[in-house]
Formats: C-alpha cells, sequence, structure tokens
C-alpha cells in the first residue's frame, strides 16, 4: 500500500468524515459526552484545537467541572496536551485522563473511571516530580491526585454513578467543590 488517498477504503456510509476523511462523530452529545440520535438536542461540543495559554486553559477546564462537564474539561486538556509546550505535555495529558475519568465514572463506568482516574494522577505526580513543579500554573497536583484516588476507592466500593458535579475537583485545591 502506497498510503496515498486512493488506498483508503472508501468510508461507511452514514459515518461523519471531515474533509481529510478522518472520523468525525457530528451527533449530538449530551453533557457528559454521550452521543444522542442525530436531531436530539444536545451540549455544545468544545472546539477542538484551541491553542490557549495555561490560565486560560486551568480556568475554562475548572467551569466545565464544575458545570458537572468533565469530558468537555477533558477535550480542554487534550487541546493544551497537544498544542502546549513538550515539556508541560505530561501534565496536561495526566489533566485529561482525570477528567475523562470522572467522565467514565459519571457515566457509570466504575471499573473504567477508576483506571482513568488512578492513570491520570500517577501521570500527573510522575510529570510533576520530573520537572521538580508542585504547582505548575497553581495546579495543586498531589491534592489533585489525592482526590482522584480517593474518588476511585469510593467509585469502585458503591459501584454506582457518581454526580460530576458535587465530585469535581479544584484544580487549584485538589478537593471536592
Amino acid at each position: 500500500m502506497s498510503g496515498t488517498s486512493q488506498d483508503r477504503p472508501t468510508p461507511r456510509a452514514g459515518r461523519d468524515r471531515d474533509e481529510e476523511g478522518r472520523a468525525r462523530n457530528a451527533r449530538p452529545r449530551d453533557g457528559l459526552g454521550r452521543p444522542l440520535p442525530y436531531g436530539a438536542p444536545g451540549v455544545a461540543r468544545q472546539p477542538e484545537g484551541i491553542v490557549r495559554g495555561p490560565e486560560e486553559t486551568v480556568t475554562e477546564a475548572q467551569a466545565l467541572l464544575d458545570a458537572g462537564r468533565p469530558f468537555h474539561a477533558h477535550e480542554v486538556f487534550e487541546d493544551a496536551w497537544k498544542s502546549g509546550p513538550d515539556a508541560e505535555r505530561g501534565l496536561w495529558r495526566g489533566l485529561a485522563q482525570l477528567a475523562v475519568g470522572l467522565t467514565h465514572a459519571a457515566r457509570g463506568n466504575v471499573t473504567g473511571g477508576a483506571r482513568l482516574l488512578r492513570r491520570g494522577a500517577a501521570a500527573a505526580e510522575e510529570w510533576a516530580a520530573g520537572a521538580g513543579e508542585s504547582r505548575p500554573h497553581g495546579i495543586g497536583v498531589a491534592e489533585l491526585a489525592a482526590w482522584a484516588r480517593r474518588l476511585a476507592d469510593e467509585a469502585e466500593r458503591a459501584g454506582t454513578a457518581v454526580d460530576p458535579r458535587a465530585r469535581a475537583p479544584r484544580l487549584r485545591g485538589g478537593g471536592p467543590v
């Protein structure tokens, strides 16, 4: 296969694709990012590929977490991970994993949510230790990691979905709202 567009398989009928043929699901989504039927009212999606500074990233992600929309906060962190300085990618990736872990726990995927919460906590702590920064951009990494592990343990014990608004972390404090 030569890798040209001629070699790409024809997209399946009914799949949303961008101009370059990549999958882009245009279905409306609920507040936790779950797809809804076409035509259903949904929650506005976060635009992709926005370049924000660290202050704007943390502020916007916190507002989304406070609103019970961790899936959307994950997308903000993902933009920072992809567009920020290479030296900070591990931090933003870890924060994105924490937000998507909360998303899964809120959707009732307790096992996956707990796993992602712990993975994100470890990634953020690993980045902080390697960078020698305990409060990058004012983010309390140790407190946030402790919050994530507590939530993972509690979700697994309860075995039920968590309320994302009630359990949202304080990025610059680590505990619940």
